[in-house]
């Protein structure tokens, strides 16, 4: 074989399944993605991809290269980085993918002074609540809230979000604070919405060890978890949304949490990135960053 460049090309095309995503990656054309894998096709003398007009696949002969091919890589990076000071610098650009609500309450405002702090990163974030492959799209770390389900994935424990009812000052005063979760049927509800299922977020309680779950709506249904928090400190009604959505409203006296005693653990926050023998400086100092983001958050 000429060279190693076949590898990482057949290697990254395998993990998108795409020339196009592959050639991104890599910073090259997808002809030269495609001709890449031709040569090394016809050095190898079998077919290791599958080629239509919408999808890239691999055959069988292809499935057993790919295996070899990424302890190969996984073996050559972990000499490369053996090699690197243990203090190596972050560099290069560094993506991100986070939910709207938890990414613009409490990663986006201190991402300034993470980027302050490494220079040489430059730090590329999408804000959104799709799910995404991260070897497809080419992201770095995602944070995932919720039960993971892509074992491929390394997950790092941030912390637990905390589900509670909120509503404002101005709201109770009018119409009364209900003291258990049955009360608010009395109550203006604002619900949170699935788009795709038209299905209501239900609103979990927990008291003397029983969990139990109450599917609340009313007239004002959104499917964002900010836009709640907008709606309730106009006082439109009680929500219920994560402690870190609410945090700074709460402090501020804009909103006050209800049916304290009825709290429930909330889901788990994972920071989830592609599996490596040794991690990059990038994402070792961003998962490091976003550990000691999350404690000073939940202490606050």
């Amino acid at each position: 074989m000429d060279n190693l460049n076949s590898l990482q090309v057949f290697a990254r095309v395998a993990e998108s399944r795409s020339f196009t995503a592959a050639a991104e990656r890599l910073g090259l054309t997808p002809s030269a993605v495609s001709k890449s894998i031709s040569r090394l096709e016809a050095e190898l003398g079998v077919r290791l991809l599958h080629r239509s007009t919408r999808l890239v696949s691999l055959t069988a002969e292809g499935t057993n290269f790919f295996d070899r091919c990424r302890h190969i890589l996984a073996e050559i990076d972990d000499a490369t980085r053996a090699l690197s000071s243990s203090n190596q610098l972050p560099q290069g650009r560094l993506r991100l993918q986070m939910p709207v609500g938890f990414g613009r309450q409490v990663i986006a405002p201190a991402l300034l002074r993470f980027t302050a702090q490494n220079p040489g990163l430059s730090v590329d974030v999408e804000l959104s609540d799709r799910v995404v492959d991260l070897a497809y799209e080419g992201i770095d770390v995602a944070i995932h809230i919720g039960p993971l389900l892509d074992s491929r994935l390394v997950a790092r424990h941030l912390c637990n979000l905390s589900f509670a009812a909120y509503a404002s000052p101005a709201y109770l005063a009018r119409h009364g604070e209900p003291r258990t979760p049955e009360e608010l049927d009395q109550h203006h509800c604002l619900a949170y919405m699935f788009p795709m299922t038209g299905n209501y977020r239900p609103w979990q309680f927990k008291k003397d060890g029983r969990t139990f779950s109450m599917t609340m709506s009313g007239g004002l249904n959104m499917n964002n978890a900010e836009s709640l928090l907008e709606a309730a400190v106009a006082g439109a009604g009680i929500t219920m949304i994560s402690n870190f959505i609410a945090a700074e409203a709460l402090r501020s006296g804009r909103l006050k949490r209800i049916l304290t005693d009825y709290v429930a653990k909330g889901p788990e926050v994972h920071a989830v990135y592609l599996p490596g023998r040794h991690m990059s400086a990038k994402v070792r100092t961003f998962i490091d960053f976003l550990v000691e983001l999350v404690a000073g958050f939940e202490q606050e």
